[in-house]
């Protein structure tokens, strides 16, 4: 029953009114089968009366019009017939308000407003059907007087225009009666031959016309199509003339347009039946239809044209306000483009009929897809296709057979396209009808998956069941499915909205094929197929405003709505999505966590989609991969990188194409995109390539694997064993792991050579390097903890085919092959240990002799194999087998970081034992099994070690087996060349193993290894390991330094530890008896002369950091501050090399606060750390640092300096005359006796000033200090005795200048070879420390801006000049006859001299380049520059020396400008020096070559005077 409404609804309607007046109205609308507006009995219901309430109290302005239509719209979803209604009440208010009072206008326009919101929900037709016409053009729902014209054309036609009849020649009833037998119901034995002959009757009969009979006959075959049989026959037989027939029909289509009516579909079904059945032609009836082809493909690329502009216009901002205006909808007129063309009407009818041979010719015709994108004609095509694959589907593609199916539509005739019942039978007919369909597949997506999942149960037919199947040989439609998808499918799945499950259900047909054919369909989806489409176009420019806006949003507190929004942008259109989405990551790099996280929503199609993107921007070539200072990598490329590593590991994309486009990069020789593989390998498997480990990491590093997870790394590695997995999936699915590990390898040593032939900035050619070689450590880390040994093994090749077949470096090699010797090893030792039947029960020392032997044959291939890569002079210095035992070790085999491991247990344990409550219980659980496995693999390190340290004291014998001194010194050259430099720079954990093998060997009492040495050659010149080394390098070198200067000053901290660790060791042996390889205690460096050595290493190192510093290069000044902190624990010790070094740190802050900003800011942060040392106290004074040897010999030398005083030269070379001549008249004894050979600290060779042991110059001064008076006796008596000599020597003088020219000549070139002899014979093997205070004078003179530079002066002209320095010297008042015979025959040998040299540079200098006579210049120029300042510094010694003799003090702690300087510990010297060799500190490092010559020449002067 009804409930009445009273006034109280109307007032209370925001509240209550309007639940009531819906109250009211549904039992009123129950009975959906029936009208609402009469009951049962046939009386009219309320509902009217309710509606037209409501919509007068919206007129009248007591109801808002929104209220008003918000409730028909409710009420309209009730009742079908509500519309009806609802138009009607309207009809009758449309009259009440049209009248032109003041009040009644406010109504008319609440009345309008109220019409135009109902259009929104009711019927089109129905609004037009029942309003008037100025009523709808006032409410805007006709735009235009188009419909009121054809109103009024129709109008006038159906009332006014008169009929014409035939009132001349045929008679009505003639045509009566052909129509009443053309018209009636024929059965099914009714001939076409019995019509024929009653239509020939009938024509006969009445006298009709032949040709009007035939537009009868057409008609009545248009109203009855089905009668086939019947009205074809009759056609042929009536009128077999093709060209009347179709001009009857152009007729048809004349007159109707000229009538401007609407072309029936059922004439285009009687030319389709006509053409199907060969009655007429294509050509005799397409040249009659209009419009003409030149016509459509005007209007096509009109279309395209717009559609062009339209994302032109998308795409411009506009800065003025009024212009920022919606774009006008455009008329719909494709409906009507459409419906006036006759030729897509004709089209459609014959693919209706099944007609696809004509409908296919028809639609080449038309312009490309102008055809398939009218709707009628797409959909008729979709229903022929159902038709055709309906058996094979009802076979392969049901789901389920109990869901009840829509039935397919049958087509007959004669020429109807073959159902396919086999797939291959799908090519002659469907897949091209397909093809020629397109994108306007979406108009049918049932079709859309019935094509989808016959294609996969197709490619399941042919074996292809994921991607990794190959192609198959055989035919099958492995090739058609591909067209499909890229002309068909995917255009198709663009104009859709937001169907993920379609999607999703093309995803698991593409996914079947290789990425690279899936990238291919990609590329051509997103940068052909749109612009193929206008309307395509349009929504590509629609889906692009709506991603700037989203992205515009973004941010981590709304990754959710923004997230859905993407995804539904992303389901059926992602590719230039996501290719604006990557364009902000570039820009933006902020975005990349935000943007990661957003991306959950996406499809598995969306996220394949995404991967092709992503290498698609990465190998875009337009844009810069370097900045444009050329000194770093691009913004852009560092961005995509990080974002590809943060989304591959956090959703499942396939990685193949993305491992493929790096190792493509690489083989083209292009390392910049090494980035992409770190930062991916660094996301998805957790392994970093931090360089700044400190010290605690590395000796976890140095521990198993488990200790290496907890403590070896920054961030523990959590959530990566699922996303490692995909990774290594991914390379093995392809062969990628060893190629990538074999490219960067080789990239490595590529890529300086080629960086630098294209003029890259040098500090771009070291990242890359570093990059490059991180990238290589990182990676070959990832493979050897992912995967199984016998993976590794397997996968990758032999050391000796890495080093020969691929030429991998060495060190690149072994990091590779060392899992595979440990697990070659491991396995050989348990198959020697398990043939004894008591292997469990055997002792260490058994276990360690069957580890040594598994060891030797494991790797004695491997020795062999080594010897091939150097000359055999290499092997004479050190052998193969410490070679590879060298390479082959790690940290784990030598060292145990006991320490690491307790604390990481003892945390463990810890929080094993805290009280977590009941969800605790599982961590607890871990964590004590996690302190029982690092027990465990704390054991088994420890029992490796041993088994380790017993094999090198085995092996140890035959590493180094010269005992030579020249041969010592290539050793160490070697050692240093082959073995550490290019391992303490390769790795962090590298680093420590060399300064630790080095350390082992030491303490192993290794023979013909003189640790000494090592160390003086490691720490003498840095300078040139400094300056090649790239940033990274010069971290991992730092780091080398630091460790073994924390053992130099172990041993120099502590006595009892150099005692215990170096005393009686052979590696601080001096002397090397050939007989006896035990030393005596006097051929040991002992504590003291120990610290002399560690001070002179400190002043070398000073020296080399000073030298880099104010190089002004970037790479020198960036290298040594970056080994400067890493080795500040450790250097500079001393206050005087600290301030040193500070000075120049500051001058490099203050030169570089404004340019180069990574060296002022590493400048800066050197300077506070030295200063907080300096702060600290942990600076010291040299006194503690050494004991001066000026200061422990004091009295005693001053004593035999005052002795000595009136000494000169020239006696001093006749005792040391003496002295060769009693040694020579003992060289048979000598020859008896043991051979004793003396190892150069320094190293330096024959090129060098020699220095000499601390010990035996210690002994030396002592004998000294300790003559007695009778000593002094002999001394005055061996004076008398060399002043008679001398005097003999001037006689013979005398007589030999009567000599010819040419004898004396050749006499005086044979004295120098004698003399050369005595020379060497004359050196003493005393350690020299004169270098200590040379090089602390060269840092004083550096401080003053006056740095010695290592030139290479001529030594024949040298000589000459110091010749005439010592002659002019020497001369004296006495001998001026001998003088002139002296200076006669040096003129001669000078002139000699010059003529040989005058010759050889001749001949040099016309083979030398332009650019080596201009390096010569400079040279020259630097030679003569160094003269002046030898000359300099020569004067300002003798003036100090005479200051110091005049005061009889000594001062070696102050030099002239007042800076501390280390004193000259050689007091020998002191007194054996002429005026002309003032100080040989002084001198630079280039003059030292022509120091013996020089001594050689005053030796023979002496011996002829």
């Amino acid at each position: 029953m009804a409930v009445a409404l009273n006034s109280e609804i109307w007032k209370n309607w925001e509240k209550t009114g309007k639940q009531e007046f819906i109250k009211a109205c549904i039992p009123l609308l129950k009975d959906e089968t029936k009208s609402p507006a009469f009951d049962k009995l046939g009386k009219p219901t309320d509902i009217i009366r309710n509606v037209s309430q409501l919509i007068d109290k919206g007129i009248r302005g007591i109801l808002k019009t929104d209220q008003v239509v918000l409730t028909l719209r409710e009420l309209v979803a009730l009742h079908a017939d509500i519309p009806s209604i609802i138009l009607d009440i309207l009809n009758l208010e449309d009259a009440a308000t049209s009248q032109g009072d003041s009040d009644e206008a406010r109504e008319r326009s609440n009345f309008c407003a109220i019409v135009k919101d109902c259009e929104k929900f009711l019927s089109d037709k129905l609004v037009k059907e029942r309003l008037e016409i100025d009523t709808l053009q006032e409410v805007g729902v006709l735009k235009n007087n188009t419909f009121y014209s054809k109103f009024i054309k129709v109008k006038t036609k159906l009332y006014y225009k008169q009929r014409k009849f035939n009132l001349f020649r045929e008679e009505c009833e003639g045509f009566s009666k052909l129509v009443t037998e053309l018209n009636s119901e024929f059965t099914e034995h009714r001939d076409a031959g019995e019509l024929i002959g009653i239509v020939q009757s009938l024509i006969g009969c009445f006298n009709l016309d032949p040709n009007r009979v035939l537009d009868i006959i057409l008609d009545s075959y248009e109203n009855k199509p089905k009668d086939t049989r019947i009205f074809i026959p009759l056609i042929n037989s009536y009128m077999n003339d093709p060209q009347i027939i179709s001009e009857v029909l152009s007729t048809k289509f004349g007159f109707l347009r000229n009538n401007e009516q609407d072309i029936p579909q059922s004439l285009y079904v009687l030319v389709a039946q006509l053409l199907q059945n060969r009655v007429i032609k294509l050509e005799d009836i397409y040249y009659w239809l209009l419009p003409e082809d030149k016509t459509m493909t005007i209007e096509a690329e009109k279309h395209l044209r717009e559609a062009k502009e339209y994302v032109k216009k998308m795409q411009i901002i506009s800065l003025n306000n009024k212009e920022k205006e919606d774009t006008p909808e455009e008329p719909d007129t494709e409906s009507d483009t459409f419906e006036n063309n006759q030729k897509l009407g004709l089209c459609e009818a014959l693919l209706l009929i099944g007609d696809w041979e004509n409908a296919q010719i028809l639609i080449k015709r038309l312009p490309d897809r102008y055809a398939v994108n009218y709707e009628p004609i797409a959909t008729a095509l979709c229903g022929l296709v159902h038709y055709i694959i309906e058996p094979l589907y009802s076979k392969f593609g049901i789901i389920c057979s109990k869901i009840p199916r829509k039935p397919v539509g049958k087509f007959t005739g004669s020429v109807i396209p073959p159902q396919a019942h086999e797939f291959l039978e799908l090519t002659d007919m469907a897949i091209p009808m397909l093809l020629m369909l397109g994108a306007s597949l979406r108009y049918d997506t049932i079709l859309l998956c019935k094509i989808v999942r016959l294609s996969k149960a197709a490619l399941a037919a042919c074996g292809i069941d994921n991607a990794k199947s190959l192609a198959p040989v055989e035919r099958s439609l492995y090739y058609d499915i591909l067209s499909l998808l890229d002309v068909t499918i995917l255009p198709a799945l663009s104009y859709l909205e937001c169907n993920c499950c379609i999607a999703e259900d093309i995803w698991t047909l593409i996914k079947l094929y290789p990425y690279h054919i899936r990238y291919g369909l990609y590329s051509r989806w997103k940068n052909e197929t749109y612009y193929l489409y206008p309307e395509l176009l349009r929504k590509r420019a629609d889906s692009e405003k709506q991603i700037k806006n989203i992205m515009k949003r973004v941010s981590k507190e709304n990754v959710k709505p923004v997230g859905r929004l993407i995804g539904k942008l992303t389901h059926c259109s992602p590719g230039f999505l996501f290719d604006y989405v990557l364009l902000q990551i570039q820009v933006f790099n902020n975005l990349i966590s935000p943007v990661v996280d957003s991306l959950k929503y996406l499809t598995n199609l969306s996220y394949d989609v995404l991967g092709f993107c992503l290498i698609e921007s990465l190998a875009n070539a337009d844009k810069k991969r370097v900045k444009l200072d050329s000194t770093s990598i691009s913004t852009w490329l560092q961005s995509l990188s990080s974002f590809c590593g943060a989304v591959y590991k956090k959703y499942t994309i396939e990685l193949s194409g993305l491992l493929q486009f790096v190792a493509n990069q690489l083989k083209a020789q292009k390392s910049l995109d090494l980035l992409i593989l770190k930062e991916v390998v660094q996301k998805m498997a957790g392994v970093d390539s931090a360089e700044d480990l400190t010290m605690d990491q590395l000796n976890a590093l140095a521990g198993g694997e488990l200790l290496k997870s907890e403590a070896g790394y920054f961030s523990q590695i959590r959530n990566t064993k699922k996303s490692s997995l995909r990774l290594k999936e991914a390379m093995a699915e392809h062969d990628l792991a060893v190629a990538l590990c074999l490219l960067m390898a080789q990239q490595n040593y590529c890529v300086v050579y080629k960086e630098t032939q294209k003029n890259s900035h040098l500090k771009l050619v070291g990242k890359l390097s570093d990059q490059c070689q991180d990238t290589l450590v990182q990676f070959g880390t990832f493979l050897g903890s992912t995967m199984s040994v016998d993976e590794y093994v397997t996968k990758l090749p032999s050391i000796q085919s890495m080093l020969n077949d691929y030429h991998i470096p060495l060190e690149v090699a072994f990091f590779l092959a060392r899992p595979m010797f440990n697990h070659a090893i491991n396995q050989r030792y348990d198959q020697l240990r398990k043939v004894d039947p008591n292997y469990k029960k055997m002792v260490s020392s058994a276990k360690n002799q069957k580890y040594l032997e598994a060891t030797n044959e494991v790797m004695e291939p491997i020795c062999a194999s080594l010897q091939l890569l150097h000359p055999p002079r290499v092997w004479e210095d050190i052998s193969p087998q410490f070679l590879a035992t060298f390479w082959s070790l790690t940290m784990y085999d030598l060292f145990v970081p006991e320490d690491v491991y307790h604390q990481v247990t003892n945390k463990a344990k810890n929080a094993s034992n805290a009280d977590t409550g009941a969800k605790g219980k599982k961590e607890q659980e871990r964590y004590q099994t996690l302190a029982d496995k690092l027990q465990d693999e704390k054991k088994k390190q420890i029992e490796h070690v041993e088994k380790v340290m017993y094999r090198l004291k085995q092996e140890k014998d035959n590493w180094f087996l010269s005992l030579a001194k020249t041969a010592k010194n290539e050793t160490i050259t070697r050692f240093l060349q082959l073995c550490v430099f290019p391992r303490c720079t390769f790795t962090q954990i590298d680093a420590v193993f060399c300064a630790k093998f080095v350390h082992t060997i030491h303490l192993l009492k290794t023979p013909n290894f003189s640790t000494l040495l090592f160390y003086d050659r490691l720490f003498c010149d840095v300078t040139y390991s400094v300056t090649s080394c790239t940033e990274n390098e010069a971290m991992r070198y730092g780091r080398f330094l630091f460790a073994m200067l924390e053992t130099v000053m172990k041993w120099h901290k502590s006595k009892e530890t150099f005692e215990k660790e170096c005393a009686n060791y052979p590696g601080f042996v001096t002397k090397y008896r050939k007989n006896n390889q035990h030393a005596d205690n006097l051929d040991n460096v002992d504590y003291e002369n120990y610290r002399h050595v560690c001070h002179k290493w400190h002043y070398k190192l000073a020296k080399a950091m000073v030298t880099c510093l104010e190089s002004k290069e970037y790479v020198q000044i960036r290298n040594s501050l970056i080994i400067l902190i890493k080795i500040i624990h450790h250097f500079p010790l001393l206050i005087k090399l600290s301030q040193f070094i500070e000075k120049r740190i500051e001058k490099v802050r203050d030169e570089e606060k404004n340019n180069r900003q990574d060296l002022y800011t590493l400048s800066v942060s050197y300077l506070g750390l030295l200063k907080q040392r300096n702060s600290a106290g942990q600076m010291m004074k040299e006194v503690e640092f050494h004991i001066p040897v000026e200061k422990e010999k004091g009295n005693k030398n001053h004593e035999f300096k005052n002795d000595n005083n009136n000494k000169h030269n020239g006696e001093a070379k006749e005792s040391t005359k003496e002295k060769k001549s009693k040694q020579t008249s003992d060289e048979p004894k000598a020859s008896s006796k043991q051979q004793i050979i003396s190892v150069d600290i320094t190293g330096s060779g024959s090129k060098d000033r020699s220095e000499k042991s601390t010990k035996e110059e210690q002994s030396k001064d002592r004998h000294r200090s300790e003559r007695s008076s009778e000593d002094k006796e002999r001394e005055k008596e061996k004076r008398r005795e060399r002043r008679e000599e001398k005097s003999n020597r001037d006689d013979k003088y005398e007589k030999q200048y009567s000599r010819s020219q040419e004898e004396r000549y050749i006499e005086m070139l044979n004295r120098p070879s004698e003399e050369g002899r005595y020379s060497s014979e004359k050196q003493d093997r005393y350690y020299d420390y004169r270098n200590d205070s040379r090089e602390e004078r060269e840092l004083n003179v550096s401080g003053n801006g006056s740095l010695g530079r290592s030139q290479d002066p001529e030594p024949e002209r040298e000589s000459s000049k110091r010749r005439k320095v010592d002659n002019s010297s020497k001369v004296s008042i006495q001998n001026s006859k001998h003088e002139e015979r002296k200076s006669n025959s040096e003129q001669f040998q000078e002139k000699t001299e010059k003529r040989e040299r005058s010759s050889k540079l001749k001949d040099k200098r016309d083979k030398m380049s332009e650019e080596e006579k201009e390096m010569r210049k400079e040279r020259k120029l630097g030679r003569k520059r160094d003269r002046m300042e030898e000359a300099l510094q020569q004067f300002e010694m003798k003036r100090r020396r005479d200051e110091d003799k005049a005061s009889k003090m000594v001062s070696p702690n102050r030099s002239s400008n007042g800076e501390i300087v280390e004193p000259s510990i050689h007091v020998r010297e002191k007194h054996h020096r002429s005026t002309r060799d003032i100080s040989p500190y002084q001198r630079d490092r280039s003059n030292e070559k022509s120091e013996p010559r020089e001594k050689h020449r005053r030796g023979s002067e002496n011996k002829r005077r």
